[in-house]
């Protein structure tokens, strides 16, 4: 089973993908006890929906906003994203700014995908899983899957991410003065069961690098999806029923 970032492309309160085995989707079925977001707010910028970017907290918070340019499974700039910026309510950013602080004596900083996603967004993902002749992205992001399978099993209209409370990140370690990413397995965004966090054909450095990202995140109040390393959500959500759609800016 997979997913391309679940929260991306897929909700988590969503049922599995058709065929995947039992087993290893029940702890996502037994966890989906809520509908995602059915409200949409007027909010027109992150102010009026009580968010902040991350690095008015931590100026150099490291950010690759993968949707603000090319470099994801889209292959370009997604809409809704006019810049790369990395929106949260304010108790997420302030408890992601706390998950930073801690790792920093470490040697370790986090690195940030993506963080609140307009709901257009969201939309204009289900636009590119029906296009079956936009094929570039195959190769790195689904090799294994045909297109066809993504939309309705794998992308849904609607994500967490729009709520505010959910971002996409990894861990990165000071080396000789530079900032290097962790090996975690898999890229950002990859379609294969290789990207769920625990699973057992990623070695054993590539399932310790995921620990430890989890381990700081726990700490703080956020949660894993399991089918994807990269994913967190704070728990409890600010505005669990409330999905955004302002530009990113």
């Amino acid at each position: 089973m997979l997913i391309g970032c679940v929260a991306a492309v897929r909700s988590p309160d969503a049922s599995p993908p058709k065929g995947h085995d039992a087993t290893a989707s029940a702890p996502v079925a037994t966890a989906a006890t809520q509908a995602v977001a059915p409200n949409v707010s007027t909010a027109s910028d992150a102010a009026a929906a009580g968010m902040v970017e991350i690095r008015s907290l931590v100026p150099d918070m490291s950010l690759e906003i993968r949707y603000a340019g090319s470099d994801n499974f889209v292959g370009r700039p997604v809409v809704g994203y006019e810049a790369a910026g990395c929106y949260l309510h304010r108790s997420v950013a302030q408890a992601l700014a706390r998950v930073e602080r801690a790792l920093r004596p470490q040697g370790l900083r986090l690195h940030i995908f993506d963080c609140y996603r307009p709901v257009r967004a969201v939309q204009d993902f289900v636009r590119w899983a029906g296009d079956l002749g936009d094929q570039r992205t195959k190769s790195r992001y689904y090799p294994k899957l045909d297109k066809r399978v993504l939309l309705g099993d794998y992308i849904s209209p609607t994500s967490g991410h729009s709520r505010g409370a959910t971002l996409d990140l990894s861990l990165m370690e000071l080396r000789d003065g530079r900032s290097i990413l962790l090996d975690m397995g898999t890229g950002f965004d990859y379609f294969d069961e290789l990207a769920h966090t625990d699973s057992p054909n990623a070695n054993a450095t590539q399932r310790a690098n995921r620990e430890r990202l989890r381990a700081a995140m726990r700490r703080e109040g956020f949660e894993n999806y399991p089918l994807e390393w990269w994913h967190y959500t704070y728990k409890p959500e600010p505005t669990p029923d409330t999905a955004f759609d302002f530009p990113v800016r």
